[in-house]
């Protein structure tokens, strides 16, 4: 159901192939700044919301039409699957600049990975939100 906080599903998939393939493009080119790219597109969206995603004014543009009649995603787990990701591609810039690519590109792969993973129908970063939501009531209640 569309809300102001809800990201239509054609946009959370853009998202994901995005991470997808700009982790593997980045591997095969063995050139770690399309990492530093995919973490700066990541950083204002899970900062600010699909306000400031990049991903989402693309998106919101080029699937106008699907958009219209898409399912869609709460927007706080959106906003938590890409919290993951910006983390991990954070990481993976200081590995980089440690001098350690073995565990930049390790890393990487985990945000490809998930995104992988999630394409193929199991989201990752949702199980993870849902625990964390379960474990938080468990502790805190409401």
């Amino acid at each position: 159901m569309p809300s102001s906080n809800n990201i239509p599903l054609p946009i959370v998939k853009l998202n994901r192939w995005v991470l997808l393939i700009g982790v593997l493009l980045g591997a095969s080119l063995n050139q770690p700044l399309v990492i530093t790219a995919l973490f700066l597109i990541l950083l204002p969206a899970t900062l600010f919301g699909k306000r400031a995603s990049l991903i989402y004014f693309i998106g919101s543009r080029v699937f106008a039409r699907q958009i219209q009649t898409a399912d869609y995603e709460d927007g706080q787990l959106q906003r938590f699957n890409n919290s993951i990701a910006t983390l991990l591609l954070c990481g993976a810039q200081v590995a980089f600049l440690l001098g350690e690519p073995a565990i930049g590109w390790g890393l990487s792969f985990l945000v490809a990975i998930a995104a992988g993973i999630a394409l193929a129908g199991f989201c990752v970063g949702c199980f993870l939100y849902y625990q964390f939501k379960q474990q938080q009531y468990r502790l805190f209640g409401k």
